[in-house]
Formats: structure tokens, sequence, C-alpha cells
């Protein structure tokens, strides 16, 4: 008969429950492995392609200027060159066509009346293995959303890379408060009540003959999304772990947010980065992106030293005059310096014999390559942390004379859903797998 690894002293008619024991023999399926994660830090417009490269291996590993922040980590990384996405390259729409599609490959539509981009892997993932967690997923940004129109295209492709499905965007959470309390049920009140949705759904039945079409499809994603809260504080109720793997947090570590937006980026930033920690650390999601900021945005960087104007048009767009393409390098390595803070602060935390990092994979990176010339034809990326095991880090791959069957950004998000337990036949664009990954 199979031990548990979790004893019961028996006595007396009483059974008491010992304490969880790493020494003692699993029972049943449960896995003492800890859970692979994947997180993705994106910014927005690209880099200036001189400034990105990478070579050697390990410790020795040369990294170019815009990568500078992640010297320390170099024995971390796998530095990727030459993927990119066939329908993005196609794209009439310099930065809206080449935006949204970037977890997913697929087409962009380009109607006004229709908005229609990829179900985004990230989104896939969740769809498959987020009932493990609280959370499915979580989708960060700095940036609200926008929904005006730019040259006649829907502005909401540039604020989500993360869709979850290919009509809707994840929802993306630019408050640090309200994603800090949808990890966190701290008895204060502000989680929604489970029974909420039996409580309105009589109204909403009476009020569907009497909405549009249009309407009716808004009410029910609503009623959906209201579904899925219940369903999570379900999940939470039945979160204890009798028996193997289980996180090093089990309460939070940082204090809740405050509920207005910070003034200031960088501390703005700095909150979300501690949130996707704190998110993995106590095993409330396994799957986060995090947009620094939104395609085409206007963030002004004026908080870093000898840096004026706004990123798209004054540091993106600079004329190549050596002052604004300094100023333009400086901020690349300011996104990458928060990169770098979350490959620190996840290096730091222990599981047992290896750090969350190992068990991660997370992306850094952009949808463009040279930002100034709206290149897609490749897309500036590192990855970083171990999957699990499953990743030799501390490498260059360079796939870019390989044929672009073999480059395929999609082949790399196969070979990512691979590694966290979910194997596809095929997704976007391709049915291979990234080769040496």
């Amino acid at each position: 008969m199979n031990t548990s690894r979790r004893h019961f002293l028996r006595g007396a008619g009483v059974a008491l429950a010992l304490p969880w024991m790493e020494s003692l023999p699993l029972r049943g399926a449960a896995s003492n492995k800890p859970p692979v994660r994947f997180g993705m830090v994106f910014f927005s417009n690209g880099v200036e392609p001189i400034h990105w490269w990478a070579k050697g291996a390990g410790a020795s590993m040369e990294l170019g200027p815009a990568l500078a922040p992640l010297n320390p980590h170099r024995e971390d990384l796998v530095f990727l060159r030459g993927l990119y996405n066939q329908e993005a390259v196609k794209s009439s729409s310099p930065h809206l066509g080449r935006m949204a599609n970037m977890l997913s490959g697929a087409t962009i539509s380009l109607d006004p009346a229709v908005i229609r981009a990829g179900t985004s892997f990230d989104q896939v993932l969740a769809q498959k293995i987020g009932q493990n967690t609280r959370v499915p997923s979580m989708a960060l940004g700095i940036e609200p959303n926008e929904l005006r129109l730019e040259d006649g295209v829907s502005m909401i492709y540039s604020s989500a890379v993360s869709w979850a499905t290919p009509t809707k965007p994840a929802t993306k959470e630019i408050y640090p408060a309200r994603a800090f309390d949808q990890l966190v049920d701290d008895g204060s009140g502000r989680r929604m009540d489970k029974s909420i949705l039996d409580a309105v759904l009589a109204d909403s039945q009476a009020l569907q003959p009497r909405i549009s079409r249009a309407d009716r499809v808004k009410l029910d994603e609503y009623l959906e999304s209201v579904r899925d809260v219940e369903k999570r504080i379900e999940r939470a109720g039945k979160e204890e772990r009798l028996e193997g793997w289980r996180p090093s947090l089990t309460k939070p570590n940082m204090e809740r947010p405050a509920e207005k937006l910070p003034q200031l980026v960088p501390d703005h930033m700095k909150l979300m980065l501690d949130i996707m920690v704190l998110a993995f650390q106590m095993d409330k999601t396994r799957i986060m992106t995090l947009m620094l900021n939104n395609d085409l945005s206007q963030m002004n960087f004026g908080f870093l030293k000898g840096v004026k104007g706004a990123l798209h048009l004054d540091l993106t767009h600079n004329g190549k005059a050596a002052e604004a393409e300094a100023m333009y390098l400086r901020t690349n390595q300011f996104h990458f310096e928060q990169y770098a803070y979350l490959i620190k602060r996840l290096k730091e935390i222990d599981e047992g014999g290896t750090s969350i990092l190992d068990n991660s994979i997370l992306f850094g990176g952009s949808n463009l390559h040279d930002g100034d010339a709206h290149s897609a034809d490749q897309m500036p990326l590192v990855l970083a942390g171990k999957g699990g095991g499953t990743i030799k880090t501390g490498r260059v791959l360079d796939y870019l004379s390989k044929g672009d069957d073999n480059r395929r950004a999609c082949s790399l998000y196969l070979s990512i859903m691979d590694r966290m337990g979910l194997q596809l036949e095929r997704f976007g664009d391709t049915d291979k797998r990234l080769a040496e990954l």
C-alpha cells in the first residue's frame, strides 16, 4: 500500500494530522515538483537594431547596449534572434496590425467595424490549465485601453497583447490594488459575493427581450465574467493542498497597494512586478503578462535623467539624431531594468532546491524590431528561466538564416505550451516546435 505524505496520529478515536513531510513517498498523482509558470514583460515600439545583439555563452555572453541591465543574469537567459509572425509582416498597418497578434500569429481585422485578432497562446493555456489556480491568468498593464481610431483602425489593438478570444482581449488591470485583490481575499469584503449571479439572473432574463442583439452579447459576456469570479471563489475554498508540492508563501508578504494609481511610472511598474512575484510565489496564477506601455504610447520618460519627450513620436521616431537615439536607448534600457528586476526577485525565492525563476519561462521583448522603421521581420525577444529544467540557459539561438518556416514565433509558443502540460498539434501559423530550445 502506498504511503501518503500527509500522515495522521491516531488514538482514542482521534486523528491528528501531521505536517506535510517531504521525505515520505508520495501517494497518487500529486506531484512534488513546482509548477512551471509563464510570464511576459512587454514594451512597445521596438528597439534600435544596432543596440540589440548578443554573442557568446554563459557568464561570458556579451550583450548589446539595450540589454545592459541583464548582464548580471546572462547565465539565466536565452537570446532569441530572428523569430517573426508572418501575418504581422504582411499587415498594411505598421502598428495596429503588428501588435495584438504578437502572441497568436493571427491576422488582424483592419475593418473599424470588426474587432478580430487571435486568441493568444497564454489564454489558450489559461483555458486548459487555469483551473489549477485561483486566477486562471492575469493581464496587467500601466496604461489604460484606448478605444479611439487611429488611421481608421481600432486602438484596442494597441492596448492588449493578451486575447481571451479572437474578438475580445483579456481584461487588462492597471490598478495595483485591484490586481492584489484578485490574488488575496483578506476578509474585507472587497471581493464579489459568490451569490451575486443568482441574485441578478432573473432580472437579466427579463431584460434580454428588451435589448438589441448586440447588447445581449454584451450582457452575456458580462454574466460570463461574473460566473468566472464565482468559479475562482469556489476554487479558493478548495486550495489547501494535503500532499505534494506546496507554495512557499501562503499569505501576502506585501501590503495592499493604495486605491489610486501611482503617480510615478517607475513606482507603478515596480508594484505590478511585485504583484507578479506574489502571484507566482503564492501559486495564485501561473500565467501572467505585463504591458509596460501600449503600442503608439505617448508615455513621457522625463523621470529618466537626460530624457525628454514622448515614447512614440519623440523617442522612437527620432530622425537618427545622435541625442535622440541616446534617449531612445535609455528607454530600452529602462524597460529591461524592469525585466531584470523580475528575474532577480524570482531567482531569490527558493522552492526546495530550485528557484521560482528555475521553474518559470519569462519573456522580455517587443513586437517590433526597428521601432523607427516599424519592421516586424523579427521580434526582439529574450527568455529567462529554465522552465522546470526543460530549457538550457546561457545561450544565443539564431534562427534568422534558417528559413522562414523554421523561425516562426508560434513554434516557440508550441514549445512553451508543451513544457506547461498542453500539447497541441498546431498553433497559429505552424505545426512545428522551435528547434534547439
